[in-house]
């Protein structure tokens, strides 16, 4: 097949990794950009020379020349544009969160299984890192034995983007839903993906979006508005899985902490694993614990280089090579345990499972 046809739909900045990992890859062609700033998507076609660019995303998906939809909107149109890229015939990659709600995300499901063998892979980018992906090959091994115990964090100590992200309606929540879905999803993508048996968890909003604090920069969405802000500050949970496991997460936008922090780790009974701040093993050899440092070259998660790993995943799905390895199931259990934290938080109670 000739080169894959592929539009961009949202332009804002997560798009722009998006964009220079199809600008890299030699089997794609960035035929149309849409979003609902229309100068903004005249503005990235000109700049990754689209042959078009829309307005409305209905009139991006009736082109017969696209192939594969990247989607990079505000998390409640994900479901709405998902579901109509795949009844148009489209492959989708669409960002993380899946979507707002467990019953969207059936939706969707729906919708995947309806499509004739089309693709649509959640943009779980840090599965595709270097640092995952060495792991990955060391528990697929046995080398670390049954994975039982796993805990997450990431902890800003001062970042509400604002905008978008601090509007519920619009994202679904704060930094559960924005950044705890990446660390969750690399948990329980390692630990083998079990079924989840119960939640217990917190979510607090006491500091707001402390739009007041001065001298210390942070990142801030293109529709900051200083005034505005819907969602939590910090959430943690337990989240206990048939298999016996459990897994502690807990991810702020802001708190009152010395320094800002992501640590991610998994626990086994023939060896452990840090995955964040750098991959390194702990295992035991002779009556010996010894600490394991591969030699690799990003022992962190590398932002490009996972991004530019996912969007080349996704190509070769689209030209029939593969499956993808983040599949629309996942992204439904992963809504099922954000969404459940959330229903936690709210009862002030642990929630089960069937």
């Amino acid at each position: 097949m000739g080169k894959i046809k592929v539009g961009v739909i949202g332009a804002g900045s997560i798009s722009d990794m998006h964009f220079e990992s199809y600008k890299n890859n030699k089997d794609v062609e960035i035929y149309a950009v849409c979003d609902i700033n229309e100068h903004r998507a005249q503005e990235k076609a000109e700049k990754y020379g689209a042959e078009k660019y829309y307005k409305k995303y209905q009139d991006l998906l009736i082109d017969p020349e696209i192939d594969a939809v990247s989607i990079c909107t505000w998390n409640n149109s994900h479901a709405e544009i998902s579901i109509a890229a795949l009844q148009a015939g489209k492959h989708v990659l669409v960002e993380k969160p899946l979507c707002k709600t467990v019953e969207e995300a059936l939706e969707i499901e729906e919708a995947v299984q309806e499509s004739d063998g089309k693709t649509l892979q959640v943009g779980f980018v840090r599965r595709f890192g270097t640092n995952t992906q060495v792991l990955k090959k060391f528990i697929d091994s046995g080398d670390l034995g049954e994975i039982y115990y796993a805990k997450a964090s990431c902890i800003r100590a001062l970042g509400n983007p604002g905008g978008w992200f601090a509007d519920k309606e619009r994202s679904g929540g704060g930094p559960l839903i924005d950044l705890g879905v990446h660390v969750l999803d690399l948990c329980w993508y390692l630990m083998g993906k079990p079924k989840v048996k119960s939640i217990s968890g917190n979510t607090y909003n006491k500091l707001g979006n402390r739009s007041n604090v001065e001298n210390k920069t942070f990142y801030k969405a293109a529709d900051y508005d200083p005034d505005k802000n819907t969602v939590e500050d910090l959430a943690n949970a337990i989240i206990r899985f048939e298999n016996g496991a459990s897994l502690m997460v807990d991810v702020s936008f802001t708190l009152h902490v010395k320094e800002e922090l992501i640590a991610v780790s998994v626990f086994g009974d023939k060896g452990g694993a840090e995955i964040e701040p750098r991959l390194q093993l702990v295992t035991e050899k002779n009556n010996t614990i010894l600490n394991i440092t591969p030699q690799i070259d990003s022992l962190s998660f590398d932002f490009n280089k996972g991004f530019q790993n996912e969007i080349d995943h996704f190509v070769s799905c689209v030209k029939g090579e593969m499956e993808t390895i983040s599949p629309v199931q996942d992204g439904v259990e992963i809504m099922k345990i954000l969404a459940g934290i959330y229903e936690s938080s709210e009862k002030g109670m642990e929630i089960y499972f069937d």
